[in-house]
């Protein structure tokens, strides 16, 4: 069974920053785009960051460029997201995601986590 579980998320203050990790199993992700997603209340799922299999193709959403950095360990079937000068619009469920192609992935994502919450106070 493939599973994408996420990690990290919490409550933080405006400025704070967290770092998020996804844990792939059931299969080797190291041949998939990896990324993630994120729902804010009352709000559609949006698109936050992608990155390729090797690491070198990397897209990021408008709103979080120059604050989120996307990475990957393929020897450890992990994605991380690092998330430096947190905003209270940044509050969401945070989904990690795989597929086979970032280009893909930004929009049909193949699998999906279960989500993990981050909230960020004013």
């Amino acid at each position: 069974q493939v599973q994408l579980v996420e990690s990290g998320g919490g409550l933080v203050q405006a400025g704070d920053s967290l770092r998020l990790s996804c844990a792939a199993s059931g299969r080797t992700f190291s041949g998939y785009a990896r990324g993630w997603f994120r729902q804010a209340p009352g709000k559609e799922r949006e698109f936050v960051a992608a990155i390729s299999r090797s690491g070198e193709i990397i897209s990021y959403a408008d709103s979080v460029k120059g604050r989120f950095t996307i990475s990957r360990d393929n020897a450890k079937n992990m994605v991380y997201l690092q998330m430096n000068s947190l905003k209270p619009e940044d509050t969401a469920v945070y989904y990690c995601v795989a597929g086979i192609s970032t280009a893909i992935i930004t929009s049909r994502p193949a699998y999906w986590g279960q989500g993990t919450q981050v909230t960020v106070s004013s």
